[in-house]
């Protein structure tokens, strides 16, 4: 098998930014930093598949992370960054990749156009990294006072993914065991293999302190691209003792007729997050042809549009739901109905709002045929 596979460093502890959650699982507009990082190489087509490399004692945060989010099974770390990369270039092995891009996890705002960048590159070279020319004047430090300033011109800072030819840079970190190098190219520049640079955007900086949290937050639910997406659906009644209505089972003299579960507040909901960013709607990514998704929870299709709005670095930052119906009572099931949207995207309860409306007796609705759900989006991308 080959391929381009992704390794992403989620091993370390953060000490720098103090406290007893490491970086990495720290929630950023409602998803985990690792969350977003992973997102942006999972839902690339040109990465074939993603692995993380972690502590093991965070287990029951990496499944909050990423339970679900169909990678590859997580590797332990070793006992430096240097050891951490090893232990999952060894884990593909059995995959035989042609490529892999290095990424550390607490950099979650790297770009679809970067990480094409860095695969395009190797086309020609050996190994290629992201990286932001240095702008500011440079000084050298000695005993408090600046003892020489350093000339900035041909330096960059170098930034991850880092991609590399698998067999190169796993033959360079077997080789530079031991050794204290601070990322991967300098391991395959070690080996004398040169490396290329690809210039990336600021934004893909690491989150090392408190005042890159309040940065990345900024970025996150104002500094980025704020979209608006709306969502309308409608069902009809039909046979059965219950509906299903924003992920919560409803009791009601009738059922609802549709080819999955019939939420129609999922559904508008699911089409205003992919109006928001563009997406198309739910039957572009779900078609009712495909007997796959007969009787389906509409969850499902509303964790895939925030999964799509997280691959491009973003959040969701509002929803806003309104279902027209004359029965059953919507407003005794309110509370649960937002808890599970929140639930469903992995967002702060308070970003969710669900109400209710009748239409005095008028129109479909008011006769008791069906009922409908319209929904507004509120989306930053950040990257």
């Amino acid at each position: 098998m080959a391929g381009c596979y992704a390794i992403i460093v989620a091993a370390g502890r953060g000490h720098r930014m103090g406290g007893d959650m490491p970086k990495q699982y720290r929630l950023l507009a409602g998803r985990a930093v690792l969350t977003r990082s992973v997102a942006a190489f999972a839902r690339h087509p040109a990465i074939d598949g993603v692995r993380v490399v972690y502590n093991p004692d965070d287990q029951d945060l990496y499944d909050q992370a990423l339970g679900d989010f169909g990678i590859l099974p997580p590797v332990a770390g070793g006992a430096s960054r240097q050891g951490s990369v090893l232990n999952g270039l060894e884990s593909l092995a059995d995959l035989a990749p042609d490529r892999v891009l290095i990424h550390d996890a607490a950099r979650p705002f790297v770009d679809a156009a970067t990480i094409d960048a860095i695969v395009a590159a190797l086309d020609t070279h050996r190994g290629a990294i992201a990286a932001a020319p240095v702008v500011d004047t440079l000084k050298r430090e000695a005993a408090g006072v600046v003892s020489e300033t350093v000339p900035r011109d041909g330096l960059w800072r170098a930034q991850t993914p880092q991609g590399f030819r698998y067999g190169d840079i796993l033959s360079a970190h077997r080789a530079a065991t031991g050794e204290d190098l601070t990322d991967d190219a300098a391991v395959l520049e070690r080996a004398g293999i040169p490396v290329a640079l690809v210039a990336s955007p600021d934004t893909n900086f690491k989150i090392t302190t408190e005042d890159d949290m309040a940065r990345a937050e900024r970025l996150l639910s104002g500094g980025g691209d704020i979209r608006t997406g709306m969502g309308f659906d409608v069902h009809r009644f039909g046979p059965g003792d219950h509906v299903w209505l924003c992920g919560i089972q409803v009791p009601h003299d009738h059922g609802l007729v549709g080819h999955s579960d019939a939420d129609a507040g999922l559904h508008a909901l699911t089409d205003a997050v992919l109006g928001a960013i563009g997406e198309g709607d739910i039957g572009a990514h779900f078609p009712p042809s495909d007997p796959q998704w007969k009787g389906a929870p509409s969850d499902v299709f509303l964790k895939k549009a925030g999964e799509l709005v997280a691959a491009r670095n973003g959040a969701i930052r509002h929803l806003d739901l309104t279902l027209i119906c004359e029965a059953p009572k919507i407003r005794p099931h309110v509370a649960a109905m937002r808890q599970r949207i929140a639930d469903i995207l992995g967002i702060d309860l308070d970003r969710v709002s669900v109400k209710a409306t009748t239409t005095e007796g008028l129109g479909f609705t008011g006769r008791g045929e069906g009922l409908a759900a319209q929904a507004v989006a509120t989306v930053v991308l950040g990257g």
